[in-house]
């Protein structure tokens, strides 16, 4: 049997790629139909932006969203206390052989990319990132 060889070892199998986004969309519709008894949950508008699965398909994190704005620390307690819940929804939507857990991350992304564009536009990096007249005709 030949073996495999994956090129970036570091990097998510097509099969964690593919789970992850079917326990994105499960947990999407979870957060969209709002269904919480928890009252911290209850009026919650949560975006999942991404979902990374673990190797043995048995650990997914989702980072989530506050639609344009930070997840509270008391939300991110409560998706901790209706982790049972969630981990329940999410198995009746995707055929795993086991059910996932789900671990919880605030998405920085955005802030991130924001912070970046900050620092791209001082004057100083635009100097750096800007070819010399003299450079270029050579």
């Amino acid at each position: 049997m030949a073996k495999r060889h994956n090129i970036n070892p570091g990097a998510p199998t097509q099969r964690q790629l593919r789970v992850a986004e079917e326990v994105r969309h499960a947990l999407a519709a979870i957060f969209e139909r709002g269904d919480f008894r928890d009252p911290d949950l209850a009026n919650a508008r949560i975006t999942v932006t991404e979902v990374r699965a673990s190797p043995d398909l048995r650990h997914m994190t989702a980072f989530i969203s506050g639609l344009g704005k930070d997840v509270p620390p008391e939300q991110i307690a409560a998706l901790k206390r209706a982790n049972a819940y969630l981990r329940m929804q999410v198995s009746k939507n995707v055929v795993l052989k086991f059910a996932p857990d789900l671990h919880f991350q605030p998405d920085n992304a955005l802030e991130y990319a924001m912070r970046m564009d900050i620092l791209m536009k001082q004057s100083g990096v635009k100097r750096d990132l800007t070819p010399d007249k003299d450079e270029t005709d050579a």
